[in-house]
């Protein structure tokens, strides 16, 4: 299967977080435009993930610890941890799950 990221519409999962959403038979990858001050409450899921900050500037709280994050950093979470987000500038971020992301489909 070929796809062009820029066909794919953008949903917006929780306030102020838009997605385009790829997913494939055993994971999903989510590609993030985040407005300045959005939050995502503290959760934890089944799915292990990786979060790829690609633009602006993200604190994120995983076990407690919360560390801001820029261009470049990578943070892998893994299943049932619990963990929270928010925009501190306008971010881009893409995370890959691990198996699919079925509430997101």
């Amino acid at each position: 299967m070929n796809l062009k990221l820029s066909n794919i519409a953008s949903k917006e999962i929780m306030p102020g977080y838009h997605g385009k959403m790829v997913h494939a038979q055993h994971m999903s990858i989510a590609f993030w435009e985040v407005e300045k001050g959005a939050q995502v409450l503290e959760h934890a899921h089944m799915n292990e993930q990786i979060m790829h900050v690609l633009e602006g500037d993200f604190e994120f709280t995983l076990d407690g610890q919360t560390q801001v994050y820029h261009p470049g950093d990578i943070v892998i979470i893994a299943p049932h941890k619990a963990h929270s987000g928010k925009a501190l500038t306008p971010c881009k971020l893409m995370d890959v799950f691990s198996p699919t992301r079925e509430e997101y489909k």
